[in-house]
């Protein structure tokens, strides 16, 4: 357990010693005057080094000067960092829930029960700890100057101090993404993200969550939602190649908003060329990134194409897009896959076989439907009866 001493020992701050401890307090802030029975009783706590001796002195405390005034507040912080101390993550949330109905603008709880259900693994929990950090901050900024203190003074402090919590800020932003993003659940995992989303607009977190949880809805086959989030997304940030990339191809194979499909497959294209290298990305797997992500452009704009009954168009940008999906089985095989239907609209059998028998030589959810349509490619034409 840690303390940090204010106005030269005179008073005592509860401090955080499962977490990261950052800037200046935001909630609510109660005074220890040195030499009284609560100074006494957390120098004794702080002290103690056998965890078995600090529980009891704890629990002593809590019993006695802790339950008197505001002082519930520290011993249920007291609470809150042993177990976590102790990785007995369910008690400390249950002090760290019982620490909020004190004080529901304590940052630094917030911090310690997103710490103690990251640890725990529960998702649902992180998040929501995660949104009563986000009306913690809401709650601070837009609180009003109190009795006594000039708006423009009260203005600064409120500066100052979230400036000091700026890193605590962060490692929430980051611990809250992280958590809803391991969420197994594809359906469970969207939701949460777009949660994380509407809790910190602004965190550089935000269109990525948006992103993966687009995808997630895809994967738990709900287009409704998935719309939904890419659309969104895309408002905020047209050029987003992932939502652009995802909502062409979806278009796409359901012939459905075909010119929106087509607008939006070209403008991933363009917004290929002028794209930046991420940070810490290779030249070589940037150029490797930038040709898988073309060529889906390019076989969703073939796909399009084969929807609007202008094959030869579609047969155009499938070849193109071929070479360029090499590398990724599943993408190759569902471009071949197109291309041969695209070929056989045009009557070229020859070279609709040959596509065909590319889609089908790789291991991909194409290569069955490839080789049935191989088999009946290869069967003699009935003939009509005279």
């Amino acid at each position: 357990m840690r303390f940090r001493k204010w106005l030269s020992g005179a008073l005592f701050l509860l401090g955080c010693s499962a977490g990261p401890a950052f800037g200046q307090q935001i909630g609510k802030f109660v005074p220890i005057q040195a030499g009284s029975d609560v100074d006494h009783a957390l120098r004794e706590i702080n002290a103690a080094t056998d965890p078995a001796q600090k529980l009891a002195l704890i629990d002593k405390f809590a019993a006695g000067p802790g339950s008197e005034g505001d002082n519930p507040i520290v011993a249920d912080g007291l609470y809150v960092d042993y177990y976590i101390e102790q990785k007995n993550y369910d008690k400390a949330l249950e002090y760290g829930d019982k620490l909020f109905a004190l004080d529901p603008d304590g940052f630094q709880n917030a911090m310690n029960m997103i710490r103690a259900a990251s640890e725990k693994g529960d998702s649902e929990r992180v998040v929501g700890y995660g949104e009563k950090a986000a009306g913690v901050l809401k709650r601070f900024k837009e609180a009003a100057a109190p009795e006594g203190t000039a708006a423009q003074v009260w203005e600064e402090q409120k500066a100052k101090t979230l400036e000091s919590n700026k890193e605590g800020v962060a490692y929430i932003q980051q611990a809250v993404y992280n958590g809803a993003l391991v969420a197994r659940d594809p359906g469970k995992r969207a939701a949460l993200l777009v949660r994380f989303a509407q809790a910190f607009p602004d965190s550089p977190y935000t269109n990525r969550a948006l992103g993966v949880a687009a995808t997630a809805y895809q994967q738990a086959q709900n287009p409704p939602k998935m719309q939904e989030v890419a659309n969104s997304l895309l408002a905020k940030d047209p050029n987003n190649l992932g939502m652009l990339l995802l909502l062409s191809d979806y278009y796409g194979e359901k012939g459905e908003q075909l010119d929106k499909a087509e607008a939006f497959a070209k403008k991933a294209i363009s917004a290929l060329d002028t794209a930046q290298k991420p940070e810490g990305v290779t030249d070589e797997q940037w150029a490797q990134q930038k040709n898988l992500q073309k060529g889906w452009a390019l076989s969703s704009l073939g796909q399009v194409n084969i929807a609007k009954k202008d094959n030869a168009q579609a047969v155009t940008n499938l070849k193109a897009a071929a070479p360029l999906l090499k590398a990724d089985d599943g993408s190759y095989a569902r471009n071949q896959y197109r291309l041969g239907f695209a070929l056989l609209n045009l009557k070229k059998n020859a070279e609709a076989k040959e596509a065909l028998t590319q889609a089908a030589s790789v291991n991909s959810p194409y290569k069955a439907m490839a080789q049935d349509k191989l088999k009946s490619l290869a069967s003699p034409a009935r003939r009509k009866p005279s």
